[in-house]
């Protein structure tokens, strides 16, 4: 698996302190979180299946049953790791079309969307790359909780790819269902292959642009 820098750090505290130094005690939520934030690189590095509380609890700094105070279950961790992840994806890409020109082209409002993905699933954050890595692992009725999110997430993607078949953009004969989901599928592989002491993010991002553009615009 590449080594992938995150800007949400996990932080281990053994300190028995909050994020301040004279609080007497590690507040409830700030454990939850650091639970949370362990749960989510663990979910990475080894997928749902070699997820082990142990693990988790090693790298929050905290003894395994611990756990339980938070969360009444595995499941119920795996979950709002999910549920974060997916609300990353829609978050940060929805900021990155916002932050565009009036100017903006459908086209160009999809390319940054691309752009967007990537930036969250391979620098931004633990919790969007568990998400994409893990989907299709999770149990039935996990995977029934995140459909909501997951259509939020593509409803961003169909809207601009419909507005620029409108505008006269895309093949004509393409189907945008079809490209949404190859476009997202491919996105969400890079997880498995990018190694960032071969090909800077950027770079990354400008191929998959490149062939984003080449494969379904006119």
């Amino acid at each position: 698996m590449p080594r992938v820098l995150y800007r949400e750090p996990v932080t281990k505290d053994t300190s028995g302190k909050g994020r301040r130094g004279d609080a007497p005690a590690r507040s409830g939520k700030h454990t939850r979180q650091l639970i949370l934030d362990a749960a989510a690189e663990v979910m990475f590095r080894d997928g749902y299946a070699g997820t082990k509380l142990a693990d988790i609890a090693e790298i929050a700094g905290i003894r395994a049953p611990a756990i339980y105070r938070y969360f009444p279950s595995r499941d119920d961790l795996v979950d709002e790791v999910m549920t974060v992840g997916h609300r990353r994806f829609i978050e940060h890409v929805t900021f990155i079309i916002d932050a565009l020109p009036a100017t903006a082209t459908p086209l160009d409002r999809i390319l940054a969307a691309v752009a967007g993905h990537l930036e969250v699933a391979l620098t931004i954050s633990h919790y969007a790359a568990a998400s994409t890595r893990n989907m299709s692992q999770m149990p039935e009725d996990i995977r029934e909780r995140q459909q909501e999110l997951r259509r939020d997430y593509g409803m961003i993607w169909r809207r601009h790819l419909a507005e620029a078949a409108e505008a006269g953009q895309l093949q004509p004969d393409l189907n945008l269902y079809a490209a949404q989901g190859l476009i997202i599928g491919a996105l969400s592989w890079a997880n498995e292959w990018w190694d960032p002491e071969r090909q800077t993010l950027q770079s990354v991002i400008r191929n998959a642009q490149d062939l984003v553009r080449n494969g379904i615009g006119r």
